[in-house]
């Protein structure tokens, strides 16, 4: 079996973490190896602190080359991470084909305040934070043509959202 790879991607907030998780246990109780990757840890363990284009390209990169060199040892890797700029997204989609899953976390902008689940939307309003991507940042969301799964995490529940992506990965 070759290695899938699920891509999450979306805003701060949108649920890439929550449905990754949950996903990722039920890989896991169906016996699946899998492998979590998460954009903020990778990013901490990598020291890559800013967030203007060149360093989200960077840190996507290097995510994209980290799951290359480790896929042969996982029947699932599962990334969790923004990824705002569509450019690295499709360099995913190339390089994995059709073992690339990406899930688009959509959630509307009133919804992402309200959660606010890192507190980041706050320090934004107060402009504490300057770079909020989807809030306050130059760099802007950009959404990529080829084929995805798509969950409204504003509007589905956890439940559904998980059934909807597990169905579409195998």
């Amino acid at each position: 079996m070759k290695s899938k790879i699920i891509w999450f991607t979306g805003l701060s907030g949108s649920g890439k973490t929550t449905l990754s998780n949950y996903v990722s246990k039920k890989l896991k109780n169906k016996k699946f190896r899998v492998k979590k990757i998460d954009g903020d840890s990778f990013r901490k363990k990598n020291k890559t602190a800013k967030f203007n284009k060149s360093s989200i390209i960077k840190n996507n990169l290097s995510i994209i080359n980290y799951v290359d060199s480790v896929k042969d040892k996982y029947h699932f890797i599962i990334v969790s991470v923004i990824s705002p700029l569509k450019k690295t997204r499709i360099f995913a989609y190339k390089k994995f084909k059709e073992n690339y899953f990406e899930v688009y976390t959509k959630c509307n902008l009133k919804e992402l305040i309200n959660r606010d689940t890192k507190g980041l939307y706050k320090k934004a309003q107060k402009k504490i934070i300057t770079d909020l991507i989807g809030f306050n940042s130059t760099i802007n969301y950009e959404r990529a043509n080829h084929k995805k799964i798509v969950v409204n995490t504003d509007k589905e529940t956890v439940k559904d959202s998980v059934n909807k992506i597990i169905k579409r990965i195998y």
